[in-house]
């Protein structure tokens, strides 16, 4: 359980100053992610985008696979 919280916390401390390098892919534009503004902060939750990069890294993967 520890190890599940340790990696979400890496990967959110990752994620958010890739944040303006990754709006150029659409990641956090994508219907069905949810940003919102908490005072100063930009929180992004991208449900969407991760669905759609999720999809593309499967089908990646299944033409590397057959090749």
């Amino acid at each position: 359980m520890i190890r599940w919280v340790f990696a979400i916390f890496l990967l959110f401390t990752i994620f958010y100053p890739l944040l303006p390098f990754l709006d150029k892919f659409y990641v956090g534009k994508v219907p069905g992610d949810v940003r919102f503004r908490f005072r100063s902060i930009v929180f992004c939750l991208p449900f969407g985008s991760t669905l759609v990069w999720s999809l593309l890294a499967f089908i990646v993967a299944a033409v590397v696979r057959l090749v």
